[in-house]
């Protein structure tokens, strides 16, 4: 992914409660997000219907559009009306993809967006970054952090408990993506910022340990701050390296190779499991793989229903995907059969815990 513009900038509202969405005319009355009120609403299809039914009291002069999203064309194609419409903002709701196309086409015309997560997915809802699908490659665009993160909690209650759990694997895979972030330094110099690995950290610490589930608003308000966290160590560091690691390059050969295996964060969870096991973190293994366990989240190639050598050809691929990260994939450089063979020997540990 192309370095992202290095920015302290911060969100100049971030929210995360019920009722959230209902409050949203409030929040927008900030002359700061919106100087004219001339916002558009771009939701997803589905849930979008009833959200914009929910907003229309408190945004009765917004622009209410409905996107498919998750495709730089439908992104493209949002700017487009965007433009026509003379907007001073942009307010993304519902899941990753809808965010990500708010996202991308508001960056397009430098327009200040306010982001508002339906589902707790991945760490998309607060980072500079726009992942969209291009000639069916998946693609990581750099965008301007959203002005306002807002996750209604009572939204995200009713999303699918699969699609939310998916987020806690790529928090949590964090750990890993810093452990490779610290390995560029030690073997190529590559600089590391401090504050943004700390921002990254705290919440995948956290998010290890907690006790509750996604049926618990204790846990739940902290896997999102932790996403959120996530997306301000990016825009700080101004590369996604705090939180895209070996972990992430093996995502992106996933879906490249072998398209619609499993979510973002399902994928991530497995693929820091494996780079852990790569660097001989025992105590990092340990934790990660319970914790994954607990949350019932892929922890073995065969969970997301790839065989041995499917993963082998994930694994010889991944680099690819990042020629500019250096991380424990590129560091160790394994051969096919010394990847069947790692791999047999990270199923048996699985197994063990």
């Amino acid at each position: 992914m192309p370095l992202l513009a290095r920015s302290v900038q911060t969100p100049l509202h971030i929210e995360v409660r019920r009722g959230a969405v209902a409050d949203l005319g409030k929040i927008l009355a900030d002359g700061r997000i919106s100087s004219g009120g001339d916002v558009a609403v771009v939701v997803g299809p589905g849930i979008g219907e009833q959200i914009v039914d929910l907003l229309r009291p408190s945004l009765a002069s917004a622009g209410i559009y409905v996107t498919s999203g998750g495709t730089l064309d439908a992104a493209l194609e949002l700017a487009d009306k965007l433009r026509s419409g003379n907007y001073d903002a942009v307010v993304g709701i519902g899941g990753g993809k809808t965010v990500d196309t708010a996202k991308y086409a508001a960056s397009r015309w430098g327009l200040p967006m306010v982001s508002v997560a339906t589902s707790l997915a991945n760490d998309g809802i607060a980072s500079p970054v726009a992942s969209l699908v291009n000639d069916g490659i998946k693609g990581s665009y750099g965008v301007h952090i959203p002005f306002g993160v807002i996750v209604d909690l009572d939204f995200v209650e009713n999303g699918p408990d699969a699609v939310n759990r998916a987020g806690i694997g790529d928090v949590i895979s964090n750990i890993s993506a810093l452990a490779d972030w610290e390995l560029g330094r030690e073997v190529r110099g590559e600089p590391v910022d401090g504050i943004a690995s700390s921002l990254s950290r705290m919440g995948a610490e956290a998010i290890l340990s907690m006790p509750g589930d996604m049926n618990d608003d204790a846990f739940v308000t902290v896997l999102a701050e932790a996403l959120i966290c996530s997306g301000l160590a990016m825009a700080v560091s101004g590369s996604s390296r705090p939180c895209s690691g070996g972990c992430h390059e093996i995502i992106h050969a996933t879906d490249s190779l072998y398209p619609g295996t499993a979510s973002h964060g399902e994928l991530a969870g497995l693929g820091a499991l494996f780079c852990t096991f790569l660097r001989g973190d025992e105590r990092r293994f340990g934790q990660m793989a319970d914790c994954l366990q607990r949350h019932q989240l892929p922890r073995t190639p065969a969970d997301v229903g790839l065989d041995a050598d499917q993963f082998v050809k994930v694994i010889e691929f991944a680099p690819r995907t990042r020629p500019d990260r250096y991380t424990i994939l590129e560091h160790l450089a394994m051969t096919p059969e010394e990847i069947h063979r790692k791999l047999t020997e990270y199923d048996d540990a699985v197994a063990a815990r």
